[in-house]
């Protein structure tokens, strides 16, 4: 019977019934590979195929349940989520490759960002950390799973060395990570590969060499947890050193599992010297990889097949989206050559986790977790007078934006007394993160507030002038397509324009409003102008802002670390690290307040324009 959850997050028995084996691959969309045309006339006894299955970007889901909105997950697309469903596609699939009495065991690979992205990996790193003794919920769940190697996502540092070392030793499995390198001599401060040795009946054992290579980005995004102590190498070039080294130690073949996206690209443009997204790059120039895992970049993409510039030879990537929705199946074909394994057929593709049931032995371990944190997540911490929506905080000035900018400014604030900086106005930088988050009118709950804010960013302060705020938002305005008219216009046809830095649109978290604390922050955004010269009537309370005036800007550690390549922010002097939570103090704001009402702190302070005309939009 397929499990479910009730209102309460509990999980109950659906009428149902649970498909599984061969019947539960087809339902998830697996096609089997085509044979590999050289085989003879004997097929097992000329090609073995290996398959290694793939995960990425769990975000610490287990269960398909959406914290945030106390329910079942769904989306427009219907996608199921977590690592509990996972579990049940990756039996089926093993159980279809034991029938083949030639064929190896699956391997199973994740590439990372794993520990960060739901409450429930929240409540374990900072409201009961793991560093106590309790075991990480992801750490169970892939044990129980039976993961053969994962490799360290960017998301893996938010909470600290001391969390992710305690997570590590939790796993049975490897946590790899080349390009993460001690500060001072160089040297990987994480295993770089391991090797597999897969069984093959009646045949030499094949050595599977896993490598496993994060994101560079780590430098920038959580600067304030390994500066001094962790330096990240390019993804290419660390696999030129790598790759070779696999090899000799004694792979047959060579899997990478990379948290770097396919196209090459970075949100923190060239503030690095060494790109964000290389995977593809990575693949077509460094000789002797076989296959890629490719996570990071939240994508989909069943089957990319690349051809290296060295060897001639093809090396297939997949990547299988975010949060459990899919697990990647690829499948290499090999034979022996002079006596050793050589692929001479790759392929790849990926399975829905939305058309199984729940694996009930990985509910078993976790449900008293899960049950903990929708309880905590639920607790009445205070009211509000009024509704506060963030649907429609892309595109207008909301309450919900204003709530976020005010905690975050009133908390510099108070710090700074006594301080040179603290006759200074204060502004503060939100972003629309979660356009389903809304604050409802009354009770008001942790997840009401959590849903607001997604990310564990901290709080810190810096100084800023005039010019360097106009150039801020004139960046922030990128966000939005050029468009002339009134309108009304679609939300799609204004927002999420693609650049250079995010040629697949910029997300909504890579836009940012400004506002001020004690006195108004105004300004209007005219998209029928190009990017760059967008920002008009930029005043602080009510008079224009001049180029040398002096701010304190309150921003999230991901912004003032480079994150999303925003100007002079990254350079600016902090005033003010606390390494206190956003969230935190939001859900601090309204416990010792027990009222939160937004006639006192929002106004309409920024708007869209078209040749300074408004313009309308609908969702």
């Amino acid at each position: 019977m397929r499990r479910l959850m009730n209102d309460n997050g509990r999980t109950t028995m659906s009428r149902r019934t649970a498909i599984g084996g061969a019947a539960a691959l087809a339902a998830a969309g697996f096609t089997a590979a085509p044979a590999y045309a050289g085989r003879g006339g004997g097929g097992h006894d000329k090609t073995v195929r290996l398959s290694v299955l793939g995960t990425t970007d769990l975000h610490g889901n287990v269960f398909n349940w959406d914290y945030f909105k106390n329910a079942e997950y769904d989306d427009a697309a219907h996608n199921d989520i977590g690592l509990a469903k996972i579990s049940t596609l990756v039996t089926a699939f093993r159980e279809r490759v034991a029938t083949d009495r030639h064929a190896p065991r699956p391997l199973l690979v994740d590439a990372g960002d794993t520990i960060q992205g739901t409450p429930l990996a929240y409540y374990f790193a900072k409201i009961e950390p793991i560093t106590g003794g309790h075991i990480h919920p992801m750490a169970a769940a892939m044990n129980k799973i039976g993961y053969d190697a994962a490799a360290l996502g960017n998301h893996e540092f938010n909470y600290g060395l001391d969390i992710l070392r305690r997570f590590q030793r939790q796993l049975r499995f490897p946590l790899l990570g080349a390009n993460a390198q001690d500060w001072s001599t160089g040297l990987p401060v994480f295993p770089p590969y391991v090797l597999k040795r897969v069984h093959v009946p009646g045949r030499a054992p094949i050595t599977v060499g896993i490598l496993g290579l994060t994101n560079p980005g780590i430098a920038i995004w959580d600067k304030a947890n390994v500066e001094n102590k962790i330096k990240f190498g390019g993804i290419v070039e660390l696999a030129k050193l790598w790759v070779p080294r696999v090899r000799k130690a004694g792979a047959d073949i060579v899997i990478v599992s990379a948290h770097s996206g396919m196209d090459l690209s970075s949100s923190y443009g060239d503030a690095l010297p060494v790109p964000e997204n290389a995977s593809v790059l990575m693949a077509e120039t460094v000789p002797g990889i076989d296959a890629v895992l490719v996570g990071h970049a939240h994508q989909e993409i069943p089957e990319r097949l690349v051809t290296n510039k060295v060897t001639g030879e093809q090396v297939v990537l997949t990547e299988p989206l975010k949060w459990g929705m899919r697990l990647s199946v690829i499948d290499l074909d090999l034979q022996q050559v002079r006596g050793c394994w050589k692929v001479v057929s790759r392929h790849s593709q990926v399975l829905n986790a939305n058309t199984v049931a729940a694996d009930p032995k990985v509910v078993d371990v976790l449900q008293a977790d899960h049950d903990k944190v929708v309880g905590y997540v639920n607790s009445k911490i205070g009211t509000s007078k009024a509704a506060m929506s963030a649907a429609t905080a892309p595109w207008e000035d909301t309450a919900a934006l204003d709530f976020i900018n005010f905690v975050q400014a009133d908390a510099v604030s108070k710090a700074l007394v006594g301080t040179p900086q603290a006759a200074l106005p204060v502004l503060a930088i939100a972003a629309p993160f979660n356009r389903a988050a809304a604050i409802p009118a009354g009770d008001v709950s942790v997840r009401d507030v959590a849903g607001l804010y997604i990310f564990d960013n901290t709080l810190l302060a810096v100084t800023m002038t005039g010019v360097q705020i106009k150039a801020y938002l004139e960046f922030s305005a990128q966000y939005y397509k050029q468009v002339s008219g009134p309108g009304p216009f679609a939300s799609a046809d204004v927002t999420n324009a693609p650049t250079p830095t995010a040629p697949t649109g910029t997300p909504d978290y890579n836009y940012d409003v400004m506002g001020g604390l004690t006195k108004p922050l105004t300004y209007k955004i005219d998209i029928a102008k190009a990017a760059g010269s967008r920002i008009l009537d930029l005043a602080y309370d009510g008079a224009p802002v001049t180029d040398d005036q002096q701010f304190v800007v309150a921003v999230n550690n991901y912004r003032q670390s480079g994150g999303g390549n925003f100007p002079h922010v990254s350079k600016a002097p902090v005033v003010y690290n606390r390494q206190v939570e956003i969230r935190q103090l939001m859900i601090d704001y309204v416990t010792a307040t027990g009222e939160v009402d937004p006639a006192s702190f929002h106004t309409v302070d920024w708007a869209l324009v078209s040749n300074g005309a408004p313009i309308v939009i609908n969702p």
